[in-house]
């Protein structure tokens, strides 16, 4: 994976991420780390197309993220499903595939079937989201976002709803993808899946890129707002 940031901020009402610039490549999993308010999230929507910077460019993988067609290349996981209530896994899944990328509904219920499988709810497809547990359903947002055969998939605290039974059967499915290859941007504040799942560490604070290096930077990290962060976080 290659990341590419040139001055990049973002402002709401207030300075939201402060001119960054950095590059990053040959990693395949980057976790991005920080408080709340630190501009993690706000990083992540914009690596991967969902919102628009203020200002400075930004690229993945040499696209820019700003492109209408780079958005069709990735997939996004949110920290809850929004899984459509009224529709089934599978058809979550064939529905996407169908209106977003012209697929018949054989070739989408096909693709959507092989997720699903992989991510082992193979038995769940014609269940709808709320007859399956919170878990289940993430993984079916995964499997989702999966199906489009993007080149990176973006997940923003993926199993900040979840309890620890839960969380561990989504972080075990994530795992089981990377070492099928598929590159990943994740935001989470689980530490001890940081440390196994990811190759690189950004550590967010105040809208800066505070730290940045290895899985190994956690366990010695170097500025004071690292310490304090993970002297809090589990």
């Amino acid at each position: 994976m290659k990341i590419e940031l040139n001055n990049l901020y973002h402002r709401y009402d207030v300075d939201v991420l402060r001119e960054l610039t950095f590059t990053l490549e040959g990693y395949k999993s980057v976790a991005i780390i920080g408080v709340s308010g630190s501009g993690k999230s706000t990083l992540l929507r914009i690596l991967s197309g969902l919102e628009t910077p203020t200002g400075g460019t930004v690229s993945v993988n040499d696209h820019d993220v700003t492109a209408p067609a780079y958005r069709k290349s990735v997939g996004f996981v949110f920290q809850s499903h929004n899984l459509f209530p009224h529709l089934t896994l599978l058809e979550n899944i064939t529905l996407v595939l169908e209106k977003t990328r012209g697929r018949s509904k054989k070739e989408a219920r096909d693709q959507a079937c092989r997720f699903l499988t992989m991510l082992h709810l193979g038995d769940q497809v014609h269940k709808l989201p709320r007859n399956v547990s919170g878990g289940q359903a993430q993984r079916a947002a995964i499997a989702r976002a999966l199906s489009v055969d993007p080149e990176v998939i973006f997940l923003d605290e993926p199993t900040s709803a979840l309890d620890p039974v839960l969380t561990y059967e989504v972080l075990s499915a994530i795992k089981e993808l990377r070492e099928l290859g598929m590159e990943f941007v994740l935001v989470s504040h689980v530490m001890s899946f940081v440390k196994e799942f990811a190759d690189y560490v950004v550590f967010m604070h105040d809208g800066e890129i505070g730290e940045h290096g290895p899985p190994s930077i956690l366990d010695n990290p170097q500025t004071q707002a690292m310490q304090d962060f993970m002297a809090k976080v589990p």
